[in-house]
């Protein structure tokens, strides 16, 4: 069923509408995985859950999720898909986004509260300045999403009449901003032949000279919309770890009702294997404790920002957490899903086999960004009151 424009969903009935949407999901997931990309129905099914209103608030009329609800719902979704939940939580920041630009113009782009947003953040194109905004130009990388949105955000260098623009409080000598460019203006590449996470669709795209009005551009240093203090820098980042979370519930839950069927040759009982029963329960307790992590610092995060504080409110070793408790559930989530694989032994490796698609997608996640190294040393700089290489993990703008 569509929802309707006026409609208000809450974050109960999102995640209901998520956890009914699982099971067919996991039913075509061969057929993502084929597609290289979310097959059109498919996207109407996420939009219809609520999840692409996630990140608008109450003043809108959206549900104005926590981050911990919208990480549950990200975890639901990829029970049933990791290519689905991974574009479904990557493509659920519009709100989140109009956050940034002027109401006028977020009225404007986003017209209803379903809209799709993805697109590639690191500057990599070039926006030259012409008056009333900027001309855009480049090609980028990994962007989920990019065949099946509305608006595409990508980021850029800022060049004035051809010279690298610095950023207007000096401190940077090479400005950057992000841009929001409409779907039809940009051109997708088809080279997404991947490991896993194949039904993203994260292909290349390009931009040709579009004119970007300055009204379209934003800068995560400049909340427009103070009024909602969930929002920092780091606001999208926070439910990416449902992703490898709930593959690894999946894999738990798939192996230990095959446990209770399976027999050895002998008739042995596969469950009461002491083996079998030792792998089980040390995934259990990495699972718990990946899950915990995640959680708990994104409880201590809302409870901070719910009494009217900030990032900068938090200990170091809090804020710390963000970023690393998101690393180790990707890492965790890859080394449960390695093990079980190993425990079914042969079983696992036909491509009829979840456990084959499991392995595959918790690989490729695992070479994003948020699982690298330079994620361990941003976080052992601010812990140690060094310089982040990304301190966009923890927030830091600039």
């Amino acid at each position: 069923m569509t929802i309707a424009p006026e409609a208000t969903l809450t974050a109960a009935e999102i995640l209901a509408r998520a956890k009914a949407l699982a099971p067919e999901l996991r039913e075509r997931a061969a057929e993502i995985e084929r597609a290289r990309r979310l097959p059109d129905d498919i996207v109407e099914k996420l939009r219809d859950t609520g999840i692409y209103r996630a990140g608008f608030s109450h003043a809108w009329g959206g549900p104005d999720l926590s981050s911990l609800q919208e990480l549950e719902i990200i975890e639901e979704l990829s029970y049933g898909d990791a290519s689905a939940a991974w574009c479904a939580e990557v493509c659920a920041h519009t709100g989140h986004f109009a956050r940034y630009l002027s109401e006028t113009a977020a009225k404007e782009m986003f017209p209803h509260l379903d809209i799709i947003t993805a697109g590639a953040l690191f500057p990599v194109g070039r926006a030259e300045r012409v008056p009333g905004g900027y001309r855009l130009a480049g090609r980028w990388t990994f962007g989920s999403g990019v065949t099946t949105c509305d608006w595409v955000i990508s980021g850029a260098f800022i060049y004035r009449d051809g010279q690298p623009d610095p950023s207007p409080d000096g401190q940077d000598p090479h400005d950057s901003r992000l841009f929001m460019v409409r779907r039809e203006d940009v051109t997708t590449l088809d080279n997404w032949e991947t490991t896993g996470l194949a039904g993203t669709g994260s292909c290349d795209y390009t931009i040709t000279d579009v004119f970007v009005p300055e009204e379209h551009t934003l800068v995560f240093s400049t909340l427009l919309d103070p009024a909602c203090r969930r929002n920092e820098p780091e606001t999208f980042m926070r439910s990416l770890p449902g992703v490898p979370l709930g593959v690894a519930r999946a894999a738990l839950d798939h192996v230990r009702e095959l446990a209770t069927t399976r027999r050895y040759p002998n008739g042995d009982r596969w469950a009461d294997n002491r083996r079998v029963q030792t792998i089980i329960a040390e995934c259990e307790a990495d699972y718990n404790a990946s899950r915990h992590g995640v959680r708990g610092a994104l409880l201590r995060l809302e409870e901070v920002l719910g009494d009217n504080g900030t990032l900068d409110d938090l200990t170091v070793d809090e804020r710390a957490a963000l970023p690393l408790s998101r690393l180790h559930a990707f890492r965790t989530a890859r080394s449960i899903v390695t093990r079980l694989y190993d425990l079914l032994q042969t079983a696992s490796i036909h491509r009829a086999s979840p456990m084959d698609r499991w392995l595959r997608d918790t690989t490729t996640m695992c070479q994003h960004l948020f699982a690298q190294e330079r994620i361990l040393q941003s976080g052992g700089a601010h812990l140690l009151g060094g310089t982040p290489e990304f301190g966009l993990c923890l927030g830091i703008a600039r």
